[in-house]
């Protein structure tokens, strides 16, 4: 499993906590039990992604993005609309807002995953989700984030 496939998992659970009030370690559990898994793979549209069980390295990954977002959550979804110029929060498409979260909390706080890096996975993850004009203000909220961070002479990440 690649680190994409655990980002892509990672924005799935984060989905399901606006649908849930499970805590996600136990979500993460019980969805990436050996038990469970077949079921996922029975779904066409993300069978690839649960093909395989994460190992220990991508399940730290993937617990580490739902959680960092979780504990986050306020202050990336600030993030978020401040950049998203005319629109709460709320408003967005719950996926795409899931996919902004992980991205947004990537750049702030794993050191190891470049920023452009970062914005592109989450512009090419929201192909699969939703439509062109989603993606496009995807790219953009992520873009201005970024450009903040290039022009920030402390060198620090942006807030």
């Amino acid at each position: 499993m690649t680190r994409t496939n655990a980002r892509e998992i990672a924005v799935h659970f984060i989905y399901n906590l606006y649908c849930t009030d499970e805590p996600i370690d136990k979500l993460i559990d019980v969805r990436l039990d050996e038990a469970y898994l077949p079921f996922l793979g029975e779904v066409e549209e993300i069978k690839d992604i649960y093909a395989e069980l994460p190992d220990e390295k991508q399940m730290a990954y993937i617990r580490e993005l739902t959680q960092g977002v979780q504990t986050h959550r306020a202050e990336l979804d600030a993030i978020i609309e401040r950049y998203a110029v005319g629109w709460k929060v709320d408003r967005i498409v719950p996926v795409a807002r899931a996919i902004l979260e992980v991205a947004i909390y990537e750049i702030r706080e794993i050191k190891d995953v470049p920023t452009g890096a970062a914005i592109n996975e989450a512009v090419e993850l929201s192909k699969g989700y939703v439509e062109p004009k989603t993606t496009a203000f995807i790219n953009g909220i992520l873009g201005s984030y970024a450009k903040e961070a290039e022009n920030d002479v402390s060198g620090d990440r942006p807030e």
